[in-house]
């Protein structure tokens, strides 16, 4: 199967109870030996009980055995009842598979401040543990899912020097997405055999180029957290600088997939739009401009609109805080040019735009000057589903 864990890896989901019956909300992967760990994390200052825990596994130990995920309880600010409570999580499965606890790796999404139900979660970690032997993606994917209308996974392979490995990615996350260091939940397993260090330093940058570079409604969750699993289970050492660069690049590439697949099941969202900007005094001017016209709802319902105003975006630009000339400024809208040299052209393509802006990928291209930064970005666009599922999220 397309979804299939790399080797060495088992999964496991159940149905807990925490906020619907009868639908899986509790997930397991268990790696059969330990795995070299990387990972990035939320840069809100309330940290969820499961992040603080990750971040000391990870600095303490590098590796780890198990990802443990709920949805429904958030486990944010809870403060130490909540931290007691997410490690006795991971005791009720460490007594039950053999791990130890700092095995283990805990995820929560759902509510803030909603503490984890103790009593549903000891009912149903027998069954969950059980369940533990299936290597599809798609189930672990669908216990930790919220307002998600569709489960985000991609795996593909690669061939390195001493043979192939395996890359699969899973990940939740519809709203509250504008990930600093991470996004909101996510998983990435490989069987390669690589150490530790180069695992983490390339797991930063592809994350950087990646889920770094989205946003759905410019909010930074309490519980973001990207995990990287490598546990060696293929055989296959990977060790050149060829070969690194290799894993490198697909991971890259399996982490755009899926951070892609968030911005298109942003909330309420219909299209995504594509900004390119470059000509910038440096990358982080561009990343200031192309950020501030992906997190402007004036934008967004713009192009949920389908209407051409490229006055909200240059807009957007002159507030964005990036050094440049006005006079040097311009904007390309789906293919058409609107503003070139600080001021409007083509003013009778509005009927060519209308067209072009129904479809469902939209490319905003704005050059600054001449100068060597760029930056690419993906937003979604902000309809009224939107509104509607965030004014009734706790119901």
């Amino acid at each position: 199967m397309q979804d299939d864990l790399p080797k060495g890896f088992k999964a496991g989901a159940a149905a807990a109870g925490f906020k619907a019956p009868n639908r899986d909300d509790l997930g397991l992967i268990v790696s059969d030996r330990p795995a070299a760990l990387a990972g990035m994390f939320t840069q809100n200052a309330f940290k969820a009980a499961p992040v603080l825990v990750c971040q000391e596994i990870l600095a303490r130990y590098g590796t780890a055995r198990a990802v443990l995920a709920n949805s429904g309880q958030a486990n944010a600010c809870t403060g130490q009842e909540g931290l007691a409570n997410c490690r006795a999580t991971q005791a009720m499965v460490a007594g039950l598979t053999g791990l130890k606890v700092e095995d283990i790796l805990p995820l929560s999404t759902g509510v803030v401040g909603a503490h984890l139900k103790m009593d549903l979660w000891l009912e149903a970690v027998p069954a969950l543990v059980r369940s533990l032997g299936s290597r599809d993606a798609e189930g672990f994917t669908r216990a930790f899912m919220t307002t998600d209308a569709f489960p985000k996974f991609s795996s593909r392979e690669l061939q390195m020097d001493g043979g192939v490995v395996r890359l699969t990615v899973m990940a939740k996350g519809a709203g509250m997405i504008c990930p600093n260091m991470a996004t909101m939940l996510c998983v990435a397993l490989t069987d390669a055999d690589v150490q530790r260090e180069p695992w983490q330093a390339m797991f930063h940058r592809a994350v950087e180029q990646t889920f770094n570079r989205v946003s759905v409604d410019g909010d930074t969750s309490t519980n973001d957290t990207i995990l990287g699993l490598a546990n060696g289970a293929s055989g296959v050492a990977v060790r050149s600088p060829a070969d690194l660069a290799r894993l490198e690049e697909a991971l890259t590439a399996i982490l755009g997939t899926v951070s892609h697949m968030l911005v298109m099941d942003g909330e309420g969202a219909s299209k995504v739009i594509h900004i390119t900007v470059t000509g910038a005094a440096s990358d982080a001017d561009a990343a200031r401009v192309a950020r501030s016209v992906g997190h402007s709802q004036l934008v967004k319902t713009a192009i949920y609109g389908g209407d051409a105003n490229w006055g909200r975006i240059v807009t957007a630009v002159g507030y964005s805080g990036a050094s440049f000339d006005p006079a040097q400024v311009g904007l390309t809208l789906c293919g058409v040019e609107r503003f070139r040299q600080g001021r409007p052209v083509n003013d009778d393509k509005e009927d060519i735009l209308a067209e072009r802006l129904k479809a469902k990928d939209i490319p905003v291209e704005i050059s600054l000057g001449d100068g060597p930064g760029s930056y690419a970005f993906q937003a979604s666009d902000l309809g009224h589903e939107y509104v509607s599922l965030n004014s009734d999220y706790r119901s």
